[in-house]
């Protein structure tokens, strides 16, 4: 039952990865056909993740009240009907208001599954599930280019996504009941589990209280920060900077997010071997290690590589960090902490990458190494303090 059940949260992670790269791929199209400014496509971003920050914020208490399964069927359902709405859109408005529900699906569903397969699965099945993310947003942009190669409208690529939707929707509809006979053959240990961390802890502690969270937060906040800041910036660097071919550029970018996938699914099997700490500081030094590559004067082999680099070592800290948030903060606040670093995250995928665009507009885009470097350093100095305080707090219970 359980490993249906697993099945399905993967199929869901595909779904939630399939809507992320629409955009971007089909702009270029939509602006024409729209005839709609450049920056507009910001806009529409900002008012996807604005939404999925809301409803990370607000899932604890949505996955408290009605249990995961119903609202990933519900959100699946949101994003389905939203990607439909911009089939059918006519104009920007109906875009910006299609963008609310698309980003306040992506936002529960994301924060339901990481906290249910964090407490309820070891941490190899954490990456393989973003692995799965991997798939679905680099399965979206083949789809959406394959129509615009073909010579038809962008509208039929966002058809055929909801269509996929639809159909994942309907698979979760159905699994409704395995959703709650899982969870009524769990409950009862979560709650044992909750009850002996509450004795040992002996103090009841609101969630944003616990010792850590703030770097825990910010962790997550560098994190999508350098991943959404190197798969923007990255090609234009190359280009404007180290005189690269766009089409070789992007190809390399596309090799930075191939490394990430194939990253997390790799790590899926050295969790074997490997603790989720442990794999978070490799993965930080990796990227660290891949940043300061971009930055020195290198052949332009070394140059690309580093790109492939950076993807590597960025591909455990997240699903390694989210799956280690039981551990760190108890599975009473799991739920609530996972939607807040959820918010933290897309806060970083934000706001980091205009604010380096804002920079370079103003400089120069050669300040994008360094830049880089410095959001892996706070990423792996907030790691850092994070685990000195867990190491503290276990001390102090031991005792």
């Amino acid at each position: 039952m359980t490993t249906l059940l697993l099945l399905i949260i993967y199929l869901a992670f595909i779904s939630l990865g399939l809507p992320d790269a629409l955009l971007g791929t089909a702009w270029p199209v939509m602006q024409l056909e729209l005839d709609l400014p450049m920056e507009v496509a910001g806009v529409l971003s900002m008012t996807i993740t604005s939404g999925t920050i809301i409803s990370s914020l607000a899932s604890g208490r949505l996955l408290k009240r009605y249990g995961t399964g119903k609202v990933t069927f519900i959100s699946v359902l949101m994003t389905a009907a939203a990607l439909l709405g911009f089939y059918l859109a006519p104009s920007l408005i109906w875009l910006i208001i299609c963008a609310i529900p698309l980003g306040l699906g992506a936002g529960a569903v994301d924060t339901g599954l990481n906290d249910y397969v964090a407490i309820n699965y070891e941490a190899r099945h954490m990456s393989w599930l973003h692995s799965f993310w991997g798939v679905g947003a680099s399965l979206s942009p083949i789809i959406m280019s394959q129509f615009i190669l073909q010579g038809h409208a962008w509208r039929e690529g966002y058809l055929t996504i909801s269509i996929i939707q639809f159909a994942l929707v309907a698979i979760l509809f159905l699994s409704i009941p395995l959703w709650s006979k899982v969870a009524a053959t769990e409950e009862s240990q979560l709650n044992q589990a909750i009850e002996a961390e509450a004795t040992a802890s002996k103090t009841a502690t609101k969630p944003l209280q616990v010792k850590g969270v703030k770097y825990a937060l910010l962790t997550f906040l560098f994190y999508c920060g350098i991943e959404a800041g190197v798969g923007l910036w990255g090609s234009s660097f190359l280009v404007n900077i180290k005189n690269f071919d766009p089409a070789i550029a992007a190809r390399w970018v596309s090799f930075y997010y191939g490394g990430i996938t194939i990253g997390r699914f790799i790590t899926g099997f050295i969790t074997f071997k490997m603790s989720n700490k442990a794999l978070i500081r490799t993965g930080q030094m990796t990227a660290l290690i891949g940043t300061i590559l971009l930055f020195l004067p290198l052949p332009q082999i070394f140059l690309m590589s580093s790109f492939v680099i950076i993807g590597l070592g960025l591909a455990p800290i997240f699903p390694c960090m989210i799956h280690e948030t039981p551990a760190n903060f108890g599975k009473q606040h799991s739920q609530v902490l996972i939607g807040y670093q959820m918010a933290a995250a897309y806060t970083g995928t934000t706001f980091v990458p205009p604010l380096i665009g804002l920079f370079a507009g103003q400089l120069t885009i050669a300040i994008f190494p360094p830049i880089a470097i410095l959001l892996v350093a706070g990423m792996l100095f907030s790691s850092e303090k994070l685990n000195q305080i867990n190491s503290v707090k276990s001390k102090q219970l031991s005792m």
